[in-house]
């Protein structure tokens, strides 16, 4: 298993697997796979070069089997903060510690830059095994936002966590 950042070349294959999870969990995202499928691979490909996102993937061979986004703050008074976003494991590989390695590996990233102090993140409260991840990892719980995704009918609550980055 390879963890590295995602280049243009990873657009397709970041394309699938986010519309897979989206499909999978949509009361976990914000996005749908309606509005993301029918985004072009050029916007795939802007999101990874994007400089206010890094992305990274796990690949076993030639297949991304995991992926998890930092969000960079752009605004002047925010850039010490960046947002933990789109972690996923596909089925297969989930419960065996690659979820672990992927925010372990989004901290490394995130303590490559020294003006950053603060990872922020939500999760969808009621989904224990990544709540308990990342609590694994450090992050503490700082707030609940009642009804903050609707998926058809249901109302969806996120718990907002952060951590302190130690920057090496």
């Amino acid at each position: 298993m390879m963890i590295r950042t995602l280049d243009a070349h990873d657009a397709e294959a970041y394309r699938t697997l986010m519309l897979e999870t989206y499909d999978a969990y949509p009361q976990a995202f914000t996005s749908s796979v309606a509005e993301r499928s029918a985004m072009p691979l050029s916007w795939w490909e802007k999101r990874i070069e994007s400089p206010l996102d890094h992305l990274l993937g796990a690949y076993l061979g030639d297949e991304l089997v995991g992926i998890v986004g930092l969000a960079f703050e752009p605004r002047e008074k925010a850039r010490h903060k960046v947002t933990l976003f789109g972690m996923y494991v596909t089925q297969a590989y989930q419960m065996k510690g690659l979820g672990r390695r992927l925010v372990e590996a989004a901290l490394v990233e995130a303590c490559k830059h020294p003006r950053l102090k603060v990872i922020q993140l939500t999760v969808t409260a009621g989904n224990d095994a990544a709540f308990a991840l990342y609590q694994r990892c450090g992050f503490i719980q700082y707030g609940l936002e009642p009804l903050a995704v609707r998926v058809g009918v249901e109302y969806f609550d996120k718990i907002h966590m952060w951590r302190e980055l130690n920057v090496a």
